[in-house]
């Protein structure tokens, strides 16, 4: 699509300084639109209709919002000027977004299946104002401290008829019911944040944001196990110990995709595995130990086999072995070289030129193995 304008951008400085001064000369009924999504493009972790022209502020609110809720329907209260801002941060690998408005009501329609591994459930925290969520005909309303649990996976709104600011948690629902020791995620349950364990939690989850961007990946790590170990106290049944894993083969399952998903992520670490696995890195590792390596030394494994695929199918031909390496999380040509020979027993060079040519025959079932099927060869898993 070609679009019918042209646009100016101000000074650095003056875009330092919040004055956004983007000039659009298009078609009249194209100008707010453009100007709009000008604006997101440039949001990358927080958001702020205060450097918005007043006339552009609900739509580009509505644009800014929908990249973190997705699709989504806004009302804005005509009587009131709307202003509002949008802060995301990251705690190991756990989004937390915090919210705040003048009176907006919202609504939410899932676009994921109710079995599927995109289902989330998120924790909604009342820092100021009093705020209504509403879910499958249960309603619950919150006052600052409260916080609440919403199923990603089934329609929700929520209204507020003053200003008011809210932190979101995003986790996976299949973790949540897991450290909530539940099937299915209790609806809408109030947690009082006016003393007791709840206020305990307010203060936990405040406290993840504000210091988020400060934390070591091992530190956000344990922050956001206490912080569940904390929730589950709250709504559902404390964890004892760690999770018989001998006995829970989709959770074992589940540590395998991960894995297999993030393989192209250089930085992919036990911290991140851990989190998303819903255990600590300690058990990760007796884990991973008790089948006979390292979590380093099976991520390596899983790597080199991807770059062994791709060395071998023509398709790839025109990328060179460093670009395929390097795709696949490595980051050392003469490394990866090194540690391809010692796993199977050939260069990758004359490895590639062999597979071409027919005259390679080395293939090798056993590293085609999910960590699952780890079991049957290495011995039981720990419990």
């Amino acid at each position: 699509m070609v679009l019918k304008c042209c646009a100016s951008v101000a000074p650095a400085d003056d875009m330092k300084q919040g004055r956004w001064r983007i000039v659009f000369q298009p078609l009249r009924d194209e100008r707010r639109s453009l100007r709009c999504r000008a604006l997101v493009k440039t949001m990358s972790q927080s958001f702020s209709t205060d450097r918005v022209p007043v006339s552009d502020r609900l739509e580009a609110w509505q644009l800014n919002a929908k990249q973190i809720c997705g699709d989504c329907r806004f009302q804005f209260p005509k009587r009131h000027p709307f202003h509002g801002s949008i802060e995301k941060r990251t705690l190991a690998g756990v989004p937390l977004t915090r919210f705040t408005s003048s009176p907006v009501s919202f609504a939410k329609s899932p676009v994921v299946a109710a079995a599927s591994e995109d289902r989330a459930c998120i924790v909604i925290t009342q820092l100021e104002g009093v705020r209504r969520y509403l879910q499958d005909g249960t309603a619950t309303t919150l006052k600052p401290g409260d916080s609440t649990l919403v199923d990603s996976g089934r329609p929700w709104s929520s209204e507020c008829m003053d200003n008011c600011a809210r932190l979101y948690l995003r986790f996976p629902g299949w973790l949540m019911r897991n450290r909530l020791r539940m099937s299915s995620l209790p609806l809408l349950p109030r947690i009082s944040g006016g003393s007791g364990i709840g206020a305990t939690l307010f203060r936990l989850a405040t406290s993840l944001y504000e210091e988020a961007e400060m934390l070591t990946p091992e530190e956000g790590s344990a922050a956001v196990e206490a912080y569940l170990d904390l929730l589950a106290g709250c709504v559902g049944s404390p964890r004892t110990g760690f999770p018989r894993l001998g006995h829970q083969p989709e959770l074992l399952a589940r540590i395998d995709h991960f894995i297999e998903s993030h393989l192209a992520e250089p930085t992919l670490n036990p911290v991140e595995i851990a989190s998303a696995a819903g255990v600590s890195v300690r058990h990760l590792h007796r884990l991973f130990v008790a089948k006979g390596c390292t979590v380093a030394e099976w991520v390596r494994e899983r790597r080199l086999e991807r770059c062994r695929t791709d060395l071998s199918d023509p398709r790839f031909c025109e990328k060179n072995i460093t670009e395929i390496a390097f795709f696949w999380g490595f980051s050392d040509s003469a490394h990866f070289s090194r540690c391809f020979k010692k796993e199977f027993g050939i260069c990758p060079r004359i490895f590639r030129s062999a597979a071409w040519s027919g005259q390679w025959n080395g293939e090798r079932p056993e590293q085609t193995r999910s960590f699952l099927a780890l079991g049957s060869t290495h011995g039981n898993l720990p419990t």
